[in-house]
């Protein structure tokens, strides 16, 4: 297994960079069918097993239309230097009223460099929306965000990513996890990473009761195979679902230090959870 772990240019809270040889290492090797995430991210899963067919979704359009930016070469990294350099320097001149300009042109024309921008400028990583769509992350205030050594690995993670996909067969859709599901065969691995119920989330649409009812009712009819992530206890709180509804799965456990919340101080380990409903080089 190669050792490296290749981060994806858009960021999140909770990004799963840290257990990605943890997921590898429980997929099922040489599987024929393609790889499906219902909840793509920030990708660094699909990226990282780099399998030959993957259909990735969100119902989140700018990061399917950022990713497809790329796939398309409409968004290349030599672009992304000369656009983060650029308006590196107006940010560098003028400081948040810059940002806010950038959020504003997006929040109208919504362009995929510009949330690019957002997302690497915004504060502490966040992705989040409003109830009108609009992207609503205060600017971090940190100086010279966008110095030379960062725009080169933001650079270097966007030409890892379109090298992927030149050689693989990646698609990307803007749909809901029900309509994704529904499309899998049972020769598909389904790897799902919803929303975090009862956590603090950054997420298009929310998620909430009866979307944690509705992923398990649907991946307990799939006849294929699924790996599902999830929390499953930190010092304080037990996830309930995985008692209440996961629970008849296989369930593994290992201690990640999830990062949400304003101050380190409010960065707390959790115990992360996969289930699946197969047995696979399971620890």
């Amino acid at each position: 297994m190669n050792s490296k772990t290749h981060v994806p240019p858009i960021k999140s809270q909770g990004i799963k960079t840290k257990l990605v040889p943890w997921i590898k290492s429980v997929t099922p090797d040489n599987f024929q069918g393609n790889w499906i995430e219902p909840f793509m991210g920030t990708g660094v899963v699909a990226f990282n097993v780099a399998p030959q067919n993957a259909i990735l979704c969100d119902t989140n359009p700018h990061l399917i239309n950022f990713y497809k930016a790329i796939a398309t070469s409409e968004i290349t990294s030599s672009i992304v230097k000369n656009y983060l350099i650029q308006e590196g320097e107006k940010l560098q001149a003028l400081g948040e009223e810059h940002y806010y300009f950038i959020r504003e042109r997006f929040n109208t024309h919504h362009a995929p460099l510009d949330f690019l921008f957002l997302n690497r400028a915004g504060f502490n990583g966040m992705i989040r929306f409003n109830r009108k769509g609009g992207f609503n992350i205060p600017f971090c205030r940190k100086p010279q965000r966008f110095a030379k050594a960062y725009i080169t690995k933001i650079v270097n993670q966007v030409d890892f990513v379109s090298g992927l996909l030149k050689e693989k067969q990646f698609t990307f859709k803007c749909q809901n996890f029900t309509q994704t599901i529904a499309e899998a065969s049972s020769n598909d691995i389904i790897y799902c990473d919803p929303p975090y119920i009862d956590r603090h989330t950054d997420y298009y649409n929310g998620w909430q009761d009866e979307n944690e009812q509705a992923l398990f009712d649907k991946l307990s009819l799939f006849r294929g195979k699924f790996i599902l992530s999830t929390w499953h206890h930190n010092d304080y709180r037990h996830n309930n679902y995985v008692t209440d509804l996961w629970s008849k799965y296989n369930i593994l456990t290992r201690e990640h230090f999830y990062h949400v919340g304003a101050k380190e101080t409010n960065r707390k380990p959790m115990v992360e959870a996969l289930v699946t409903n197969f047995n696979n080089n399971m620890e």
